[in-house]
């Protein structure tokens, strides 16, 4: 495949090696940045994170890197948020209280169930692999970043929060966890975010950062 440009968002709390050792594996040309301007002339941008959401928006907001991120993803360039990175782009988090994000799609971040459909209590944060479901209401993941992946095919996940889109129109892929849907990853038009690690998940992960870098 062609070559593609894609800027990593750098702001102290991404998993930026493993991301742009990724992306480089699936043919692209990486640069990780703090400047704002190199960020709003990218091709395409990785918002990465891990951590407590307020610490992450605290972060970009130091930076003025929330602002070149809603800038960016007004102006429709292809946006991809992992884990933290995921979870800021939508409205607001109660982890630790109630946070601001970065309001990009209607939602907010609300706990991993702790209690499984049987009733027991299932251990926090949710670690390890599992595998990608369609939510209700969404027949296939065509014309998505994940139109390459099978369902049942799984990712790696490491997260005590997840993302609850206010529409289910935004949420593209689930989990079970305890036989509770756990939201994996979410979108809006330019605009997508997994809550597994693809940096971290194999071939179902490369499958959807090349499908990023060919958006």
């Amino acid at each position: 495949m062609s070559r593609c440009d894609v800027v990593i968002i750098d702001y102290g709390m991404g998993n930026l090696l493993s991301v742009r050792r990724g992306l480089e594996h699936c043919g692209a040309s990486v640069v990780v940045t703090t400047d704002p301007d190199e960020i709003l002339s990218a091709t395409r941008v990785v918002l990465p994170g891990v951590g407590a959401f307020a610490d992450g928006m605290a972060e970009l907001r130091r930076n003025g890197l929330d602002v070149a991120v809603r800038e960016l993803a007004g102006k429709g360039t292809p946006l991809l948020g992992i884990c933290l990175g995921m979870q800021m782009l939508l409205d607001e988090s109660e982890e630790f209280g109630r946070t601001l994000g970065l309001g990009l799609i209607p939602g907010r971040v609300v706990p991993v169930p702790s209690v499984g459909i049987d009733g027991l209590r299932q251990k926090i944060p949710h670690i390890g692999w599992n595998g990608l479901v369609l939510p209700e209401g969404r027949k296939c993941w065509g014309n998505t970043l994940l139109h390459a992946v099978v369902p049942g095919e799984a990712a790696y996940f490491v997260h005590s929060f997840m993302a609850s889109p206010t529409s289910r129109e935004h949420s593209l892929a689930n989990c079970l966890y305890g036989g509770q849907p756990v939201t994996a990853a979410i979108g809006r038009g330019n605009i997508v975010g997994c809550q597994f690690h693809p940096e971290k998940s194999g071939e179902v992960g490369l499958k959807i950062l090349r499908a990023f870098c060919a958006s």
